[in-house]
């Protein structure tokens, strides 16, 4: 309730004001911002450092008539947390604190919510009393008393029938024995034949990847060149009225070289403080990360969320017990070694504004800021500029559900939360996303706006990155296709051709691939067991084929660098026909694991290649401004 609705209540400016903790000045330009936003007093006053954090929650139990709560001395009751439970408190920043003569003593840092939560208390509480507390310590003693029910909350936050934790690695060891044993008698029976089914399944998933390619491709060039009034309704939408409370979340773990580097570039980013909060998830038994952030020196509007011990330990579990503890109605995620455009968040507040609830769902495009490292930087920097400017967007004109990438991601909250938010035991969480929210009907839509971060560039780092990309891969197309006709219905029948495309074509693509390279011993002279046996016709009209294939490879490509910034990479091109090939190894490696350690996350280590010379934001860097 507002003070407006209680006209004997002191306004909360002026509680500052009489206790000599705000000047008349910065009371001023609060209250001219709040009336632009929908944030509290507090909140603003806090985020530009107009008032200390104790004073502030003196005022407000002044203003409400109430005392202050010291929940370190005095913890609260497990068994009243319990009849609420503990996600409901963090979510309106409560804790039911004790029984006092025949009442319950409610700590709040929200007084002014404080009667319309009481609704939601039990009637054997009697009456309530209110009790303030600052935020952090009704979330730091919330997650003391109750951590277990809220790291279990954290693992199974999705619907059992769309995660994979049920995943059982004998049923996939069956069913890879029986695909197996069908091979081996396909070989048994005739080695041509077994050798031709493999090989033509190869070519075949050969021949619709391209076709993919090169239809999205297409597309997406038709597309550019529509003017943009013809086709970006923003141009023609008002901008909005109001900006959203953004939350971004930035999962680490063991960072030493990127957390502070990462700080400085997030300091950058234009958005008004009061509206944007970033929280630092770290898990509870990183104390390298968490020391780290400690010598940072964060602002006020930056914060670690420490993930407690849990069953497994995966970004996605992170980041789903991290949500209830963001304030935010828009949900951002960024990775470690993120440099983000400097006006990435106004794109993405004016993005949601435009669309109606149905696009649940805004990715930026990413790129690479180390791109000269050698020569395994420069080939992942071209493959990432073809997938994210030309392949992706051509696949959101087809109308394909889109598998997300893991960084520069918004989320409505509301449509987050209906979905259980991540997969905690899926190790790529984010195509896994992409597709629940499809099958729930809702749209993802790619935003202009490019997350410059840190290429993976050393073999075995790259390889180990890729297996769990492709192990999560195969795991999210396992778990959708349990059962395929809930699948169709739910996706109709447009996006489950386009998953088929998208998640068994990379599956195959890279599985086989070394099939197709045997076809080297055609021009080499060297044996083959199709020599003898294959016409002419055929194996001309196969190696038109690859040839193709490998020139539209390259084509899109060589497109996809031509902007000023990655123009010089042109001439490495033509090197990716000996990089893809350590996408094999990694399948190996990946489908492997999918047997012995299907939820282990092969962690990726940052800030190797990371230097303050080249990692800088997008746009001009200037300095936060309110806007």
């Amino acid at each position: 309730m507002t003070d407006a609705q209680h006209p004997q209540r002191k306004q909360l400016g002026q509680v500052l004001l009489d206790m000599g903790a705000l000047s008349k000045e910065n009371l001023e330009i609060a209250t001219a911002l709040q009336r632009t936003q929908d944030v509290r007093l507090g909140d603003i006053l806090l985020a530009h450092g107009f008032v200390r954090r104790v004073d502030l929650y003196a005022a407000l139990a002044r203003q409400y008539g109430c005392s202050i709560a010291d929940l370190h001395r005095h913890p609260p009751d497990v068994r009243l947390i319990d009849d609420l439970s503990a996600d409901f408190c963090i979510r309106n920043r409560v804790v039911p604190w004790k029984n006092v003569g025949g009442g319950t003593v409610v700590i709040c840092s929200r007084p002014d919510e404080f009667e319309a939560l009481q609704k939601e208390f039990p009637a054997h509480w009697g009456r309530s009393f209110l009790a303030i507390a600052p935020e952090e310590d009704i979330l730091d003693s919330l997650v003391t008393m109750r951590h277990r029910a809220l790291t279990q909350r954290a693992e199974t936050r999705v619907a059992g029938h769309e995660s994979c934790r049920g995943w059982n690695p004998r049923t996939v060891i069956r069913y890879a024995a029986l695909f197996l044993a069908i091979l081996c008698g396909l070989f048994f029976y005739s080695t041509l034949v077994g050798f031709s089914v493999l090989v033509s399944w190869a070519v075949f998933t050969l021949l619709m990847n391209s076709a993919l390619k090169l239809t999205a491709s297409i597309l997406y060039w038709r597309r550019q060149k529509i003017p943009v009034d013809d086709f970006a309704r923003s141009a023609d939408l008002p901008r909005p009225h109001r900006l959203p409370m953004i939350s971004i979340m930035v999962p680490l773990y063991k960072e030493r070289e990127i957390a502070g580097r990462l700080v400085k570039r997030l300091e950058r980013i234009i958005y008004p403080r009061e509206l944007l909060e970033i929280c630092l998830v770290v898990e509870e038994d990183d104390t390298l990360t968490q020391n780290t952030l400690a010598q940072a020196d964060l602002p006020r509007w930056m914060r670690q969320v420490i993930v407690p011990r849990g069953v497994v330990k995966t970004k996605p579990r992170a980041l789903n017990f991290a949500l209830d503890f963001c304030r935010g109605s828009v949900i951002g995620v960024y990775d470690a070694e993120d440099a983000p455009a400097a006006d990435q968040l106004l794109k993405v507040a004016q993005r949601f504004s435009d669309r109606g609830p149905e696009v649940a769902c805004l990715q930026g495009k990413l790129d690479f800021y180390n791109a000269r490292t050698n020569w395994l930087s420069r080939c992942f920097t071209v493959e990432y500029a073809s997938w994210w400017r030309l392949v992706l967007p051509g696949i959101e004109q087809i109308g394909f559900a889109i598998p997300l990438g893991g960084t520069t991601l918004f989320f409505r909250r509301r449509a987050l939360e209906e979905l259980g938010g991540w997969d905690a035991h899926n190790v790529t969480e984010d195509a896994d996303l992409g597709v629940r929210l499809a099958r729930h009907g809702y749209r993802t839509e790619l935003i202009d706006t490019v997350t410059e971060e840190e290429a993976n560039c050393r073999a075995w780092p790259w390889i180990k990155q890729r297996s769990r990309w492709i192990k999560g891969y195969a795991m999210t197309y396992g778990v959708h296709m349990r059962h395929p006709a809930r699948l169709l219905s739910d996706l109709g029948l447009w996006k489950f051709i386009g998953f088929q495309l998208i998640f068994l074509g990379s599956l195959s693509g890279v599985l086989l691939a070394p099939l197709l390279w045997t076809f080297w011993a055609f021009p080499l002279g060297l044996p083959h067991p199709l020599r003898d046996v294959m016409p002419d016709t055929l194996l001309a009209l196969l190696g038109i084929s690859f040839a193709a294939a490998e020139l539209l490879t390259i084509a899109i490509g060589i497109q996809a660098v031509s902007g000023p910034k990655h123009k010089w990479l042109r001439g490495w091109v033509p090197t990716l026909h000996f990089y893809y090939p350590l996408a094999s190894i990694a399948a190996l490696k990946g489908f492997i694991e999918i047997v012995t350690h299907p939820f282990y996350w092969d962690k990726t280590q940052h800030g190797k290649f990371d230097t303050p010379a080249t990692a800088t934001i997008s746009e001009s860097s200037a300095k936060p401004v309110r806007v």
